[in-house]
């Protein structure tokens, strides 16, 4: 009987107050979607990072013709010193691999990739360095590469390619702490919405509540409908975030990966672990929001 005395009030409630129901809905899953979305933009950096940083080399380029660095103060590398760099390189314990490419490889690499521009026909193969490009077993032992052959006789330059993508990677983390500062704000947003409609709720039924009070119900048998129909809402809210974000997947999975081969998207587990998350938030701030109004506005 008084579970359904309790469903009863919170229909009546739900019902009496559809309007501003309604919008809670609609804020709650606005606001969970845009968090949900900067989750998704955390998980997308950390999934791009993972693939760029397991195939990024360091490329240990050569003294050439057109060298300037001290160290190739000798003139072009020679057959010796390039074969004893090799031997140094595949010898160093962080060292995965390590790939010789000639001139004439990294001319027929630039003219494959600057193909279409004019730059490739002012190009020939003697001004391109030669290199060895080395994979690491951890791309951070990128020092360790530096301290060991950076102004030895015979080596140019030595250059991470992970310096290239940092840049990209942290204005991807800009605009990530972007999307979840809006998300965040768009929650506090939800939880102001949630106050305001339950203390009209309050206030538009505060003589059945003093009629309950006269009869000896208590105050929690009293606030828990009140409890029940902001949770109630932001559940609903909840659920439509979390069908935005499943459909936001299936766009990424169905028209950006296939134009985007390069890289690495979030899978279905983040999207069910952002879900997850936003599921805490939306319950947690729906709680917090009604018990603080509930201790204010209802006075029983």
């Amino acid at each position: 009987m008084r579970a359904r005395f309790l469903l009863g009030e919170v229909r009546i409630g739900l019902r009496r107050n559809f309007t501003m129901t309604f919008a809670v809905i609609v804020t709650v899953a606005i606001s969970l979607s845009l968090l949900g979305i900067g989750l998704l933009s955390n998980a997308q950096v950390s999934a791009m990072k993972d693939y760029w940083y397991d195939k990024i080399e360091v490329s240990v380029y050569l003294c050439g013709s057109l060298s300037e660095s001290p160290s190739c103060s000798g003139g072009v590398v020679t057959p010796g010193q390039r074969l004893q760099i090799q031997q140094d390189l595949q010898a160093m314990p962080v060292v995965q691999s390590v790939f010789y490419e000639s001139q004439t490889e990294a001319f027929k690499r630039f003219q494959e990739r600057f193909k279409d521009s004019a730059i490739a026909q002012n190009v020939t193969a003697d001004q391109l360095p030669e290199s060895f490009r080395v994979k690491l077993k951890d791309p951070t032992q990128f020092p360790v590469i530096v301290s060991a052959f950076s102004g030895r006789p015979g080596v140019d330059i030595v250059q991470d390619q992970r310096s290239i993508l940092e840049k990209f990677f942290r204005l991807l983390a800009v605009l990530r702490n972007g999307a979840l500062l809006v998300g965040l704000a768009s929650v506090l947003t939800a939880a102001l919405l949630i106050s305001n409609t339950l203390r009209i709720a309050a206030f538009n039924r505060r003589r059945e509540t003093g009629v309950m009070k006269l009869v000896g119900a208590s105050s929690w048998s009293i606030q828990l409908p009140f409890l029940l129909e902001g949770i109630i809402s932001a559940i609903i809210g909840w659920a439509l975030a979390t069908g935005l974000l499943a459909a936001l997947k299936a766009v990424v999975d169905s028209k950006v990966a296939p134009l985007l081969s390069f890289t690495k998207f979030f899978g279905w587990g983040e999207v069910w672990v952002a879900s997850g998350w936003l599921f805490l938030t939306g319950l947690g701030v729906s709680v917090i929001a009604s018990v603080f109004t509930l201790r204010r506005y209802l006075k029983v």
